[in-house]
């Protein structure tokens, strides 16, 4: 299909990025999309839900890539663990391509065992990427990652990226656009994310969170944007949110002592709110509790866990 701009054929993939959890999915996302869309933490299942990512590559932009960036495969534990399988399950099977991510070196993972079988059954066309290998000392580990994954799955290539670097990223795109089939861009090339800013806002300040606070604490926590406007003179934009956590303890300690905590969170969200906003932010947080939300209906819809029929 030609594209009169530029007079050059046009080709384009729906790519799901999956992988078990921690593995670097996000972070890989952001750094394809050059843009932070995508919330990051050491702590595994930081992704909740599917977050779209788009990107146009070649000379011309010729190629245009919709990222799919998905939950880490886990066994749920919750109403929540359920909805973020599924969303991992529907992910792989409506999209061209799958972007597996592992990790340097280690042992198989039960979730990569699994999504590769899932693979095989629907016969998905699969790229590897073996992330973080700027933690590798020892290059023969490398080769003897992708010998184990090459016994698993014919995979259409295998790349040895770090996502926290950049280096391997650009081969893994050039592999992903010749994979692309001809047709056209489903999104304006100015398209960068299907997610409202509002969602975005609250992923950027549930980050802070998984990375300020307990293990188990963050994990129980969502936040839903009250308030979202520009002052009419401009240059400042008011954000009020409120965070929701399970327990009336974990109330207590996301607000710390004397409100230390939540200042804390507020500030590092807010840095980061200015940067992807590109204006001021007055910010105010509040935290509320909602007792055992993950595991109810009406908590999964309220905070966007829940597809609507």
């Amino acid at each position: 299909m030609e594209n009169n701009k530029n007079h050059t054929i046009t080709k384009s993939a729906f790519v799901a990025i999956v992988g078990k959890p921690n593995v670097g999915k996000s972070s890989l996302l952001n750094r394809l999309l050059g843009e932070k869309i995508a919330i990051v933490s050491a702590k595994p299942q930081t992704t909740r839900s599917k977050i779209m990512g788009v990107m146009n590559a070649g000379a011309h932009g010729e190629t245009q890539l919709v990222f799919t960036d998905t939950p880490g495969m886990h066994k749920p534990k919750n109403k929540l663990g359920d909805y973020m399988v599924k969303t991992i399950v529907d992910s792989i099977g409506d999209v061209d391509m799958c972007l597996m991510v592992v990790e340097e070196s280690g042992k198989l993972h039960e979730a990569e065992l699994e999504l590769i079988e899932k693979f095989r059954k629907l016969e998905m066309p699969a790229v590897l990427a073996i992330n973080k290998i700027d933690r590798l000392s020892d290059k023969k580990l490398l080769l003897e990652r992708i010998a184990q994954f090459s016994e698993l799955y014919d995979f259409a290539g295998i790349i040895p990226i770090s996502a926290q670097e950049g280096e391997g990223v650009e081969q893994l795109i050039e592999k992903l656009c010749e994979m692309a089939e001809e047709g056209p861009h489903f999104f304006d090339d100015d398209t960068l994310t299907d997610q409202p800013e509002r969602v975005i806002a609250a992923e950027i300040i549930r980050e802070k969170m998984l990375r300020l606070l307990s293990d188990e604490v963050p994990h129980g926590t969502a936040v839903e944007i009250e308030k979202m406007r520009e002052r009419p003179d401009g240059g400042i934009m008011d954000i009020e949110a409120t965070i929701y956590c399970e327990k009336e303890s974990h109330k207590g300690i996301i607000i710390g002592k004397g409100g230390a905590m939540l200042k804390k969170i507020g500030s590092y969200a807010r840095t980061d709110l200015e940067k992807f906003l590109e204006t001021r932010i007055n910010l105010k947080l509040w935290v509320k509790v909602t007792p055992d939300w993950r595991n109810k209906a009406g908590g999964l819809r309220r905070f966007g866990y829940v597809e609507e029929k």
